[in-house]
């Protein structure tokens, strides 16, 4: 899954990665996050034709979007916080993701994520009935060259009908981040305590978008399901490295670049 993930570059480095046509600074500025929550603002990337533009055709936009997606049919937002990741095999036919999947298909960009170690010993515990759970280890998983980490996501528009139309608040506009099975693949950097492949530190891992794929996924005139469903491909094995962090990063209110700090192995007394 996706629950936590660091997103430090500047939009100015973003708008030159991924050839942003569109992108209002005063707008858009969020400050550099290493510890991205759900329900939090974020960076997307998307085509799409500009409000009242005489042109038509899609433009490649940074916009600043909530994760958490709220489907446009749902009465309240207040699930939006449980959607925050769909999974690849299923987005096509969910209902709350398959209209998003067909039209509106964005790219979240990152620096990495965090997962915390799942091991057979906590599920024995969880199992027994054990009250005190024991602490996991937080890894950070990044591109191994230190690219940018293009999540697959998708988007969508929500109307607060309690508002009048000229209210700020009176769209929503919400993503939401597709996941796949972790590689079992051995990663390309891995720790030298712990972990050899992704799939070791837990099942599932956010859906990464090489770049000869971004145009593709971005395109709203591809709508073709089983045509899209080709997108969903896991890249290319070997990309990624894995390394241990401070279990800080656990508390959604500490935030900073030492967050990111790879750790020589696990804390002492947290799983692996």
């Amino acid at each position: 899954m996706c629950g936590r993930y660091a997103a430090s570059r500047r939009p100015e480095d973003l708008a030159g990665i991924f050839e942003i046509e569109k992108w209002e600074p005063q707008e858009e500025a969020l400050a550099p996050d290493f510890n991205v929550a759900p329900t939090k603002e974020v960076y997307a990337v998307l085509d799409r034709p500009v409000k009242d533009a005489d042109d038509p055709a899609p433009v490649r936009q940074l916009r600043t979007l909530k994760w958490g997606l709220v489907p446009s049919w749902a009465k309240t937002p207040e699930g939006g916080a449980r959607m925050i990741n769909a999974r690849a095999e299923t987005v096509h036919e969910k209902p709350s993701y398959r209209r998003a999947f067909a039209a509106r298909r964005c790219i979240i960009p990152a620096d990495g994520y965090y997962e915390w170690v799942t091991v057979p010993a906590e599920r024995e515990l969880e199992v027994e009935g054990k009250k005190k759970r024991p602490r996991k280890q937080p890894y950070f998983v990044t591109p191994a060259d230190g690219s940018v980490f293009a999540m697959a996501g998708l988007y969508e528009f929500w109307r607060d009908k309690t508002l009048p139309d000229d209210h700020p608040r009176a769209w929503w506009v919400t993503c939401s981040v597709i996941t796949t099975e972790a590689e079992t693949s051995p990663l390309a950097v891995a720790p030298a305590e712990g972990p050899h492949a992704l799939a070791d530190i837990h099942p599932r891992m956010p859906l990464m978008l090489t770049p000869d794929r971004w145009d593709d996924w971005l395109d709203p005139a591809r709508t073709d399901v089983d045509d899209l469903r080709e997108l969903l491909a896991a890249p290319p094995a070997g990309l990624m490295r894995a390394y241990p962090v401070s279990t800080a990063v656990s508390n959604v209110r500490n935030n900073g670049p030492e967050l990111l700090k790879e750790l020589e192995g696990p804390e002492e007394g947290t799983l692996f």
